[in-house]
């Protein structure tokens, strides 16, 4: 029988363990026929087989440690062939150990008696390999990169997620949207955008970069606009929203009650804006990349138009019941929307407005023209995506895209057309940037909840 069909000992023991109670049910006769035929098999002495099909069959732990085979005076060998040797692989070094080993001892680096190299000669890739790992584990290590320091800000906001049924107007899901296109490098714009959970009424701002000067621009020129104020803020765990500098504007000088975050690596905590970040930011300008302080300026524009587009002339879908139907197959949940209401109706029906403001936004959107507000939009697109970026990642000033001091209650909807310095014409020479909406076609109209 080959060498490589021998039973190992857990084989010979699991093969005992089957034919056990067929020896010990059998006669005398019978045990001697079964012993012959299990000699045959496991190649073990007669009385050791009835030795062990009279016990429990079960192997005793040893008593003694058994001597190691390769010693120091082979290890150190060892170790000076794998330094010298930059510590290849034990399937290449296994090979030639007894080479390279004879090559370091005529330089004088090692000695090699015949013991050693005999004993060199029969070590396995798996010898090697083993007692390799073992010298290099005293070997100096390069320290490892520390672990990120906790942001001591971010604990004192507590995580949850803002009810899908919220009732009252002013608890406001935030996120930020980037303009970097394929690269992340250098800095760009990012779209600042704030979703009310109970009316979807929207909120936009462009900045560039996400530093706290910008941010808080970006913050303010959004309240600034709100018909109602803000109960709760409920950004993700960026480090451009939970510093230090922001979350103070916001309790201090914003005076909103409450503050809370999503839980980290769930997106769906911030479910809103994130379905916001798709239908009212991605779906104008697409995905190329903005980094300079014109394309912020007339982005702003657009999102003043956009401010009274969204809010005034686009009916959403809110979720108004989560029925569990049963099934054939099991279990699944059936959702109930209400009627379509554009955000400012919804705002109105909340009563949080007074009469007198509630008259001169009703006024507002009476006096304006939907297709022609719709027109200036993609105009102005048009005009923004003809817009180049800059070389080689320059860094543009941020202070040309801040509202200056003191202008935040001048803040409302714009319906004239933007300055000539923001509306550039695009001559022969630029090809235009092709849009996201561009590149789909004409806009179709979809359900926004």
């Amino acid at each position: 029988m080959p060498n490589d069909e021998f039973m190992n000992i857990h084989e010979r023991y699991k093969y005992l363990r089957l034919m056990q109670p067929q020896y010990q049910a059998a006669s005398r006769t019978e045990r001697g026929t079964l012993l012959d035929t299990m000699q045959t098999l496991t190649h073990l002495d007669r009385k050791t087989l009835i030795r062990l099909l009279d016990s429990e069959l079960k192997r005793r732990p040893r008593e003694h440690e058994r001597e190691a085979t390769y010693k120091r005076d082979v290890d150190y060998v060892l170790r000076v062939v794998t330094e010298s040797h930059d510590y290849i692989c034990a399937e290449r070094l296994a090979p030639n150990l007894v080479a390279l080993a004879e090559q370091l001892a005529r330089h004088g680096e090692v000695q090699l008696p015949p013991q050693v190299r005999a004993q060199l000669a029969t070590m396995s890739v798996s010898s090697v390999y083993r007692h390799v790992l073992h010298l290099r584990q005293d070997d100096p290590r390069l320290a490892r990169r520390p672990p990120a320091a906790p942001n001591d800000v971010a604990r004192t906001i507590p995580m949850k997620r803002i009810a899908w049924d919220e009732k009252r107007p002013g608890h406001f899901e935030i996120d930020l949207v980037h303009h970097s296109g394929p690269s992340s490098t250098g800095q760009y714009l990012h779209t600042l955008q704030m979703i009310d959970v109970a009316t979807a009424w929207s909120e936009r701002a462009a900045v560039l970069g996400r530093s706290y000067q910008v941010m808080a621009d970006g913050f303010q020129r959004s309240q600034a606009r709100l018909p109602f104020g803000i109960v709760e803020v409920h950004p993700d765990n960026g480090a451009e929203f939970l510093n230090d500098l922001l979350v103070q504007l916001w309790r201090e000088k914003a005076k909103i009650p409450e503050l809370s975050r999503s839980r980290p690596y769930h997106k769906n905590d911030n479910r809103f804006v994130e379905q916001k970040n798709d239908s009212l930011v991605r779906a104008y300008v697409g995905y190329g990349r903005m980094d300079t302080v014109r394309q912020a300026i007339l982005l702003n524009l657009i999102y003043d138009r956009l401010w009274l587009y969204d809010n005034f002339f686009q009916p959403v879908l809110r979720l108004a019941e989560k029925e569990v139907v049963t099934t054939a197959t099991g279990h699944r949940i059936k959702r109930h929307f209400d009627r379509p209401q554009t955000p400012f109706e919804r705002v109105c029906a909340t009563g949080i407005l007074s009469a007198a403001h509630q008259a001169q936004l009703s006024h507002l959107r009476q006096a304006i023209n939907p297709r022609q507000l719709h027109t200036e939009i993609y105009d102005l697109l048009e005009d923004l995506l003809a817009l180049p970026n800059t070389r080689g990642r320059k860094t543009e000033p941020i202070d040309q895209t801040l509202l200056p001091a003191g202008c935040w209650g001048a803040l409302r909807p714009f319906l004239q057309p933007p300055p000539p310095s923001a509306r550039r014409p695009v001559s022969k020479q630029e090809t235009p940037q092709p849009s996201a909406r561009a590149a789909k076609g004409p806009r179709v109209s979809k359900i926004k909840q």
